[in-house]
């Protein structure tokens, strides 16, 4: 790896930039902002009020004309109250990510927390600085109480993702990634299952949580189902239980016969333990008839697996102060060893074996610059081809400097070891990664590492070892051959 990568332009530009912004942090009056920002909440509130007020006058006339009874005005004078509350009614969420990634010759290059060979694998690396494509979610949500104090919840969660440029682009994947109904408060339910929920239907698992910075779940479990979330075992253990399914693609049973294509679909069945801030998942996968999935020299498929996770949720900085983490130590065999996505990957092998490791951390340094430290790894053995090895690291650090109550400064530094080995007549590399970020951010309100919108343009230097270059994929591509600069814009939402 070149040395230099640490040595560049890039450190000074860190230091001047933020000490140049520094300086103006401190002569910004705060008094005339509190005090708008005051009577923007007051505002909000007498219109909420106002709207009520409306509606319960025209309740009120209705009733006076004999059009309700009273206990149908009491009845739609409590729906509009829940409503105002949230707790019914239409809700809209959605999260977006849409930006520009240049290299030196001013054009696009490829980008993204998995554009190194590890990422094939599921090691990512830090996302600042490195997203080319446009991405949204949007997700509708409608929420409704019943007299007799049941819930439900339904919801559909849309997507689409390109890498084009373009105002309107032909190869757009549109998804439909979650439709589901969900049942809470059911007055049927007592002992263990008073608190439970009940679901079915196509979604992301409620309790799915991920590193931010790297783009990547500590675990993902999604499919079609059915599941009951918080039932109370304990008055210390709460669980979770669902089934998933999830359909894999069509697959050639045999080199001999290359028409011949089999498929399946893969079963998870998991159990998703809370004891305090501990956790304990265990997923058993099944897939019938996987087996008869040729994956090469000839292997077959897995037709089963297992997978486990223990996390930690802790409520401040490794506790050493306020802010907050979280720990996992995965493991999976056969169809479990992608610990990941869960249940996703068909092409494992029956002797597969994959242990990750994921930590990350977010605290205040001081009252206007935030640090979130990240680290991912995973040694896996016999994943894809029998004698096959993939090893990989990643460090991450994410800085962020509040200048203004508009304007912050974002750094980024990131580095991946890998060590892959396809096994017998595969390609083997080892080598280096890594990857500096300087981030221009502006936003409606600085304050934490979850607070969205942002708009941030950047510059990033990348370089990597040249041996990389010869698994494949990106690296060893015209235009994208180790230390070089990129630069962009881009905007994220989420709320």
């Amino acid at each position: 790896m070149n040395t230099t990568l640490f040595k560049t332009p890039l450190a000074v530009a860190i230091t001047a930039a933020g000490l140049a912004l520094a300086g103006t942090a401190g002569a910004q009056s705060t008094d005339l902002e509190a005090r708008l920002a005051d009577l923007e909440a007051r505002i909000a509130a007498a219109e909420q009020r106002a709207n009520q007020a409306e509606q319960r006058a025209e309740l009120a006339e209705a009733q006076a004309e004999g059009r309700l009874s009273a206990e149908e005005v009491e009845e739609r004078l409590a729906r509009v109250e829940r409503r105002a509350s949230g707790e019914e009614g239409f809700s809209f969420n959605a999260y977006a990510r849409s930006g520009l990634l240049l290299g030196e010759d001013r054009k696009s290059i490829p980008g993204g927390p998995g554009v190194t060979p590890a990422g094939a694998f599921g090691g990512n690396v830090g996302r600042l600085g490195n997203e080319s494509d446009t991405y949204a979610e949007a997700i509708l949500n409608y929420r409704m109480r019943f007299d007799n104090g049941a819930r439900a919840h339904y919801r559909t969660m849309l997507a689409s993702g390109t890498t084009t440029s373009n105002d309107w682009d032909d190869d757009s994947n549109l998804n439909v990634r979650q439709v589901y109904a969900e049942f809470s408060d059911l007055p049927s339910f007592t002992g263990a299952f008073e608190n439970a929920s009940i679901w079915a239907g196509k979604r992301f698992d409620r309790d799915n949580f991920d590193i931010h910075w790297l783009d990547t779940d500590f675990v993902f479990l999604a499919g079609t189902g059915a599941g009951i979330y918080d039932v109370q075992l304990a008055d210390s253990w709460r669980a979770n239980f669902s089934l998933y399914g999830r359909s894999f693609s069509d697959f050639p049973v045999s080199p001999e016969h290359p028409g011949d294509e089999g498929s399946t679909d893969s079963l998870i069945l998991t159990a998703n333990n809370y004891f305090g801030n501990w956790q304990w998942m265990v997923n058993g996968i099944s897939a019938a008839d996987n087996d008869e999935r040729d994956i090469g020299a000839g292997q077959t498929a897995a037709d089963s697996g297992f997978q486990t996770m223990v996390a930690y949720h802790g409520d401040s900085f490794f506790g050493l102060g306020e802010g907050n983490f979280k720990v996992a130590l995965l493991h999976g065999q056969g169809l479990g060893a992608e610990v990941k996505g869960l249940g996703s990957n068909g092409e494992l092998t029956d002797d597969a074996t994959a242990t990750r490791l994921g930590v990350y951390g977010t605290t205040y340094l001081t009252s206007n610059w935030r640090i979130a430290p990240a680290l991912l790894a995973e040694t896996s053995r016999d994943r894809l081809a029998s004698g096959d090895r993939y090893d990989w690291a990643t460090l991450n650090l994410r800085l962020a400097n509040e200048l203004t109550e508009n304007f912050e400064m974002q750094y980024e530094g990131s580095y991946q070891y890998m060590d892959l080995d396809q096994g017998e007549g595969g390609n083997a590399v080892s080598g280096n990664w890594g990857k500096l970020t300087i981030a221009p951010t502006f936003k409606p309100q600085v304050g934490g590492f979850w607070q969205r919108p942002e708009i941030r343009a950047f510059a990033s230097y990348t370089d990597w070892d040249s041996e990389l270059n010869g698994f494949g994929g990106s690296f060893g591509e015209d235009g994208f051959t180790g230390g070089q600069w990129s630069f962009g814009v881009q905007t994220e939402v989420w709320f």
